[in-house]
């Protein structure tokens, strides 16, 4: 080798060397790009997981879907009866079809990191007006007979117009038990269905012998019911 070669060999190891272990701007070496593989595993499973709603139902309550729930009554103990309306037309689909809102269904759902306990009426139509306060009995619609529920203090909640039978008279609603077993909405009742005037009774157990506050809501569901629930505080 002559030595007037042994100078440009030099230049290219040394340009090759440089190539090898270029850096970033700041100082460090850049990793190497990810791949698909590598960036799927690098994210947390938490990443993908959906928001969880202020007020997530439990898996007794399916009445509030995010975004769609909102207060109509805010939480306080009512004196007089607390009246939502709702203006129905009636009838709401011509015959034979339904003419008034129809139940289809009662669900009950205990939220104690929210603090209370909650009842939903489920309707297929519009939702109807209704009313909700304390009574000092419960008693069914027409006839007046006192309704039992448990408990030392008692809710009345009522719709209208609204319905809960079809036109051969059967139910249409599917409801749970009537013994509830939360610490304070003990259990619940039918109160009467009788010329579009739909009723129902709570039994409650204030830990004081008072009375509990309450609040009221609405939301729609995907299948397009709308939604009534009535929220009772746990203490």
């Amino acid at each position: 080798m002559t030595p007037q070669r042994v100078p440009l060999l030099a230049g290219l190891v040394v340009l090759l060397a440089a190539a090898c272990t270029s850096t970033g701007h700041d100082g460090a070496t850049p990793a190497p790009p990810a791949t698909s593989a590598t960036a799927a595993s690098s994210v947390p499973t938490a990443a993908a997981t959906p928001p969880v709603a202020t007020t997530p139902p439990t898996s007794t309550d399916t009445s509030v879907t995010a975004g769609s729930w909102r207060v109509t009554w805010g939480w306080a103990v009512p004196g007089p009866l607390v009246r939502v309306t709702h203006p129905v037309r009636v009838p709401v689909t011509p015959a034979p079809g339904e003419p008034l809102p129809v139940l289809v269904a009662v669900q009950t759902g205990d939220h104690p990191a929210e603090g209370f306990s909650r009842i939903t009426f489920a309707f297929r139509g519009p939702t109807p007006s209704y009313q909700v306060g304390y009574v000092p009995q419960v008693e069914t619609e027409g006839r007046g007979a006192p309704v039992t529920l448990p408990g030392t203090a008692y809710l009345s909640v009522r719709f209208d117009p609204a319905q809960a039978h079809d036109a051969r008279g059967g139910g249409t609603a599917d409801v749970p038990p009537a013994a509830i077993g939360y610490p304070t909405l003990l259990g619940w009742a039918a109160a009467g269905d009788f010329e579009g005037h739909l009723s129902f009774g709570l039994g409650l157990l204030p830990p004081d012998g008072g009375r509990l506050p309450i609040r009221l809501g609405e939301s729609t569901r995907p299948d397009g019911t709308h939604v009534v629930s009535v929220d009772v505080r746990r203490a």
